[in-house]
């Protein structure tokens, strides 16, 4: 089992859901976060003040997936999270050792 977390531009995340849901997709958490890479900040101005915004909004989803799903489910996000602009996010996928569904007590692939 593996757990993907992709950053994504929040614009794009009502897309990405739908795709996902469509390849087999159960579940996801979202969180709404700031943060920067390459792309840095920005500068506004405010009140006839410029200011830098160092940390940009993103969306950040986390995934539990069976090893068998964990290929399309990455196409997916890249294929529909891409704007080719700087900005796009990132993907990271880790190991998963376990998962206990608390309601029934099943563990493992049985639990996502």
């Amino acid at each position: 089992m593996k757990k993907i977390e992709a950053i994504i531009k929040p614009h794009k995340l009502d897309d990405v859901q739908e795709a996902l849901r469509k390849v087999g997709v159960h579940g996801m958490t979202v969180t709404e976060v700031k943060g920067f890479g390459r792309q840095g900040g920005h500068t506004e101005i405010y009140r006839g003040s410029e200011y830098t915004v160092n940390f940009l909004p993103k969306t950040k989803i986390e995934i539990l997936v069976s090893n068998d799903l964990l290929d399309t489910v990455v196409k997916t996000i890249v294929d529909v999270a891409n704007t080719g602009k700087v900005g796009d996010g990132k993907i990271a996928i880790f190991d998963v050792v376990d998962v206990l569904r608390i309601r029934t007590g099943e563990r493992g692939e049985e639990a996502l």
